[in-house]
């Protein structure tokens, strides 16, 4: 069916299958990050309910390195501050993909309407209905 279109369609075709890459990408690292969120924000919730003086430890790499309180709760805050950033980022790259998906979709839609219209429009009339009334 591609062959038959204008190369100019060709390549709005080939865009837009790009910017639907692109944006199955950016949707799996907004889910990626929306689940480290909410992973970072109910270990801050469970911090609330420690005491201070409890012996911590935090995970790096394979080992449990022993922490304090207050070391624990500035790394899970600013963890937190980073991933709400990262998805407002991830948001609005989300939202710019779509703009320009949908912007060269009407590019495309323009491109083959005029084509198309000037094909599918004298067959319309003299179509099926036309012979069998």
């Amino acid at each position: 069916m591609q062959g038959n279109l204008p190369p100019e369609a060709q390549e709005k075709i080939e865009q837009l299958q790009d910017l639907q890459e692109t944006a199955q990408q950016v949707a799996v690292q907004k889910q990626e990050t929306e689940s480290s969120l909410t992973e970072a924000q109910t270990a801050q919730k469970e911090l609330e309910d420690i005491d201070e003086e409890t012996t911590m430890y935090r995970q790096v790499g394979d080992l449990l390195v022993e922490t304090d309180y207050d070391t624990a709760e500035d790394d899970l805050d600013e963890q937190v501050d980073s991933l709400e950033l990262r998805l407002e980022t991830l948001e609005k790259q989300e939202e710019r993909v779509q703009d320009q998906f949908e912007g060269l979709q009407e590019e495309l839609e323009e491109l083959l309407g005029g084509a198309g219209g000037g094909m599918g429009g004298p067959a319309g009339p003299g179509g099926p209905g036309a012979g069998g009334a």
